[in-house]
């Protein structure tokens, strides 16, 4: 089993210069591979992303989320596709399997409901459990402002530091760490990821 995120950048034109969500997005999308066989950027805006461990795809997304979410009127929508990869390509984009299918299907149905985070995976009842949280969860994440979006790359970038580390690490007060985490619901969004790992750890262990 793996995971396979599609996504596109939402807003894109509107952004003079382009390289304010290429780099970064490029960024995070080497932490997790080479391009193009473990990820590829592809038709301008839109982007595909392998993670080996599905059970890190969330936290993946929101990441990707934070990053995108940093340069003022962009935001991204990401499908994740959970599921078996029964043909390796030199390129990601012509590698297939269940859970390309997965993550190609639940895109497109994102468009559709206009909605910016899903997932689709082998297990029908789990993902109508994880969707209803996702959905809870993009309620915040679909507000950040760009400083919320920073300081949440930055949290996630160093999350073995305490706030006050954290403060110390840019020039700010552990009071002012708190609440720009709080604002963005930083904590809960947390608390979603390590269920979302134990979900997805359990089905794969009865698999």
């Amino acid at each position: 089993m793996i995971s396979i995120i599609t996504g596109d950048i939402i807003n894109s034109r509107k952004v003079a210069n382009q390289d304010n969500w290429i780099k970064p997005l490029k960024t995070v999308l080497s932490k997790y591979g080479r391009a193009p066989k473990n990820w590829e950027i592809f038709r301008g805006d839109s982007f595909q992303l392998e993670i080996s461990k599905p059970e890190e795809s969330f936290w993946v997304a929101t990441y990707i989320k934070a990053h995108i979410r940093s340069t003022k009127d962009l935001d991204v929508r990401m499908a994740i596709g959970i599921g078996q990869k029964t043909f390796t390509a030199p390129k990601i984009t012509e590698s297939n399997g269940p859970a390309f299918i997965n993550s190609g299907e639940q895109f497109e149905l994102l468009k559709k409901i206009r909605k910016n985070l899903a997932i689709k995976s082998p297990w029908p009842n789990l993902d109508s459990e994880l969707n209803l949280m996702i959905n809870l969860a993009s309620i915040a994440m679909d507000k950040w402002s760009p400083s919320s979006a920073e300081l949440v790359v930055l949290s996630m970038g160093n999350d073995n530091l305490s706030q006050k580390e954290l403060g110390e690490k840019i020039g700010r007060r552990q009071s002012s760490i708190s609440e720009r985490q709080s604002r963005a619901h930083y904590g809960e969004i947390a608390e979603l990821e390590i269920f979302f790992r134990k979900k997805i750890l359990h089905q794969l262990e009865i698999q």
